[in-house]
């Protein structure tokens, strides 16, 4: 696919501006997978049009449901047409079950404990701090984003989660929880942006931890040889394959 420069470029994906449209970009989705703040990589073949293809498929449902987003088009698996944006920089998470970081964070919490509205929190994206959890009052006064833009954060991110809760469970899956972000576009409305892909959920199938098809396989491994990283890939072609039914 034609692409004209590069804008950016981070540990899973290339932004290029677009050859034909400057109020658009193009996103590449690269073959890399990452853990631990970028310090465990890998290459997975495959990988990134497996999660172009999954991207594709949730913002053509979050669309579909009438949620702000960059989306526009998927002319090829790896590759997602969006409308450009200024990325804020913040990671948003919906949690519906406590699992994971959030244990640890807070060590009296029973896992699996419900939270309904879906508990969201703030991670302040910055690698060389490990992605600090901030408040929404440290966001205003450090001039990330505005308080009325942070109340819409939470709001919306509760409606994309729930969107993708449904289509989840329709499948007899479980959304555990979700990570999004947002961008301004050029009239400054706030987007979901970026990509969601099996990078950006936790996703246990009957509602069985043992059985996960998400990242955090990833992240367990004790060590990652071929057999690991044939394993994952299965696992995000399954997530493909399942999101493919969410718009059919």
């Amino acid at each position: 696919m034609e692409v004209g420069a590069t804008l950016s470029e981070g540990k899973t994906k290339v932004v290029y501006a677009h050859p034909g449209d400057s109020s658009l970009a193009i996103l590449f989705h690269k073959d890399g997978i990452t853990a631990g703040d970028g310090a465990r990589r890998a290459v997975i073949a495959g990988k990134g049009a497996l999660a172009g293809r999954t991207t594709a498929n949730v913002f053509a449902l979050l669309n579909a449901a009438g949620v702000a987003t960059h989306f526009v088009a998927a002319p090829a698996p790896e590759y997602t047409v969006v409308r450009r944006c200024t990325m804020i920089p913040l990671e948003v998470v919906m949690r519906r079950l406590a699992t994971g970081s959030y244990l640890k964070r807070n060590p009296g919490v029973p896992e699996g404990t419900r939270f309904d509205p879906p508990l969201v929190e703030f991670f302040l994206k910055d690698d060389a701090r490990h992605d600090p959890q901030i408040g929404e009052r440290a966001i205003v006064e450090q001039g990330v984003a505005r308080s009325a833009e942070v109340q819409t954060m939470i709001g919306e991110g509760r409606r994309v989660f729930a969107v993708l809760e449904q289509a989840w469970a329709a499948q007899d899956v479980a959304l555990v929880d979700l990570k999004i972000e947002f961008g301004r576009d050029a009239p400054g409305t706030l987007l979901v942006a970026d990509v969601i892909d099996n990078d950006s959920w936790r996703i246990w199938p009957g509602g069985d931890k043992g059985r996960m098809l998400d990242k955090q396989v990833y992240r367990n491994a004790q060590q990652v040889d071929g057999d690991v990283l044939d394993d994952i890939r299965r696992r995000y072609a399954i997530v493909a394959e399942l999101t493919d039914r969410f718009t059919h």
